[in-house]
């Protein structure tokens, strides 16, 4: 059963979940934002580009207040966690895609709209990914306060990164976030990204649309709208139907966009070499980090991310009602993937 206390930072290895009152259903990565980012540098590193871009990397803003919650380094693994953030406060009313987005008056503060845990091998050089559902019921920072983990970040970077550690009882290392105005950045910096559909597809909430069949290059304010999608709807035998596998969907549309990210990126930075200082740019523009990551090196040990040989988990979780709010909880299938994430095992089974 669940641990009714707190670990402290050093301590998660002995308070891994096991609640076998929950059966398990499937979910589906929420990473695509930040780990575009992630993916673009790496894809960078592996060219042999970003070493001439290492003095604007290390501009990138630091986030100072996550020093004082982040694990010391543990033998065997070193995890990240990848936050989007949902902020609305770089929107501009000039945006074309505005509506959609939304105002810091609409949509205040912030909240973290993708989290993702990657992890690092330090013994084989693999990496690992696993979503972190938004709706997970957590106990907030060093409090005894429960909300969803989405709530832990409106409170702070450092609190997001604690409540984190406390409910799966992993280590993190390190912190980056980027926000929905730096994932477009990002996305133009090189060109575009080709989004490919097997049928003409939209989503009337956010305004995608591609009209027949096709791998077709999209703007940043287009691929976000892609991204966003969560009422993804395909033409099939001149009807439109939306799709029925939620989450499950949107993930496997993330993955494949992804791998055509790390693809039209490489073909951009060795075409354009010169504009190496504007991908950099808009990328450190985009992202803020712990004190003490070196994106270089962060770079080098993504590449795996790029070349499809990496691992990835959905958290197992079970839906919930809590005082009629929807919830997950975590189940017992996560006890083998939160293992693996603490280095105390083999690679678990992909979710």
């Amino acid at each position: 059963m669940w641990c009714i206390f707190a670990p402290s930072l050093t301590d998660y290895r002995g308070y891994v979940l096991n609640n076998n009152q929950l059966s398990r259903i499937a979910g589906a990565p929420r990473w695509l934002f930040v780990l575009s980012v992630a993916l673009v540098m790496s894809m960078a590193g592996a060219l042999g580009i970003v070493h001439a871009a290492k003095s604007q990397l290390n501009n990138a803003n630091r986030v100072i207040v996550t020093s004082s919650v982040l694990s010391p380094p543990t033998d065997g693994v070193e995890n990240y966690l990848l936050v989007g953030s949902d902020s609305r406060a770089s929107a501009s009313p000039d945006d074309p895609d505005y509506a959609v987005v939304g105002s810091e008056a609409a949509s205040p503060g912030m909240r973290s709209d993708t989290m993702i845990v990657v992890s690092y091998n330090t013994k084989n050089s693999t990496v690992a990914t696993m979503s972190i559902p938004r709706d997970l019921w957590v106990r907030i920072g060093d409090t005894d306060s429960h909300n969803k983990i989405n709530a832990a970040y409106h409170k702070g970077a450092d609190v997001l990164i604690r409540s984190v550690q406390r409910a799966l009882n992993i280590p993190i290392h390190h912190y980056i976030d980027v926000n929905f105005s730096g994932f477009k950045k990002i996305v133009d910096a090189i060109g575009g990204v080709h989004i490919c559909v097997a049928h003409a597809s939209r989503d009337k909430a956010t305004g995608f649309y591609i009209g027949k069949k096709a791998c077709k290059l999209q703007t940043g304010e287009q691929a976000l709208r892609y991204a966003r999608s969560r009422h993804f709807e395909e033409k099939i035998d001149g009807s439109w139907h939306e799709d029925a596998t939620g989450d499950v969907g949107r993930g496997a549309r993330q993955r494949a966009f992804i791998a055509a990210l790390v693809k039209d990126a490489a073909k951009y930075l060795i075409k354009h070499p010169l504009r190496t200082h504007t991908v950099m740019d808009s990328m450190t523009s985009a992202i803020s980090v712990d004190q003490n990551l070196d994106l270089l090196d962060l770079a080098h040990k993504l590449r795996p991310l790029g070349t499809g040989t990496s691992k990835s988990y959905a958290l197992p979780v079970d839906s919930d009602m809590n005082n009629g709010t929807f919830v997950f909880r975590l189940n017992r299938d996560s006890q083998s993937v939160l293992a693996y994430f603490a280095g105390l095992s083999a690679a678990a089974p992909e979710k």
